[in-house]
């Protein structure tokens, strides 16, 4: 490496640090994520950091729900305990076992109003004994989401911020802003029935990495990326099938 590019290294790796991300930390899990991973600072999961996820629809938060299963599923693999906090929750508990994680390392608090879930969110996020903290809220201004991302970077905690249908897409503090689609899953030998989870994974804002979108899978207890088949070879693939 160049003395030059031993430089520009060094000053990317102070902004990380000033901005919250800690690579130390995010090094120390494999999140399973394949050629998701190279959009983020260093290739590494940003951990200890605050992401926040928009849904348009039922259809796309029952998405979310199941990619988050799936980052989850890792980063509690030694135990750990997540807190999930709502006015009106989405996921179904049990189906967390589809992904490898007992319901039982959940702490599930339900609230009467939106506020008091983003107020709980920041005192929990400064809960170093906690793995990660959810919180399900329709909207999230620039001043909110600063706080809790303050919260994570003392606690080194991940947030994740849970969006259904919000109003205005406003600028955020949080380290990521990702959208999850679902889509048609692969039936087996034509069969009717319900495949593999399959998801669009859009990576819209990403500090100090590169935004992308991705078609990724849940298959055999871990993400998998999905590769087209051209349609020559697709074709041919259903002649000699």
């Amino acid at each position: 490496m160049t003395e030059r590019a031993t430089i520009i290294s060094q000053l990317q790796n102070e902004i990380n640090l000033l901005q919250g991300f800690k690579p130390g930390k995010s090094h120390d899990v494999d999140m399973g994520l394949g050629p998701i991973k190279y959009a983020f600072p260093d290739a590494s999961f940003p951990l200890g950091a605050v992401h926040e996820f928009i849904s348009t629809g039922a259809e796309d938060l029952a998405a979310t729900n199941g990619f988050l299963a799936g980052l989850l599923k890792p980063m509690m693999k030694n135990g750990g305990t997540a807190l999930w906090i709502s006015v009106s929750r989405s996921l179904f508990p049990p189906a967390l076992a589809s992904f490898g994680i007992q319901p039982d390392r959940f702490i599930f608090i339900d609230l009467k109003k939106e506020k008091h879930v983003t107020w709980a969110m920041e005192e929990a996020l400064k809960c170093g004994a906690l793995t990660a903290v959810i919180g399900e809220v329709q909207e999230c201004n620039f001043t909110t989401s600063r706080r809790l991302q303050l919260a994570v970077e003392q606690s080194q905690v991940t947030g994740f911020i849970l969006r259904n249908n919000p109003r205005n897409l406003n600028v955020t503090a949080c380290t990521a802003r990702w959208k999850i689609t679902t889509l048609l899953s692969e039936t087996s030998d034509d069969l009717p029935g319900i495949g593999f989870p399959h998801w669009k994974v859009e990576l819209l804002r990403i500090r100090n990495g590169k935004p992308g979108s991705w078609e990724v899978k849940w298959e055999k207890g871990r993400f998998q990326p999905i590769y087209k088949i051209p349609s020559i070879l697709e074709e041919q693939r259903k002649q000699t099938g």
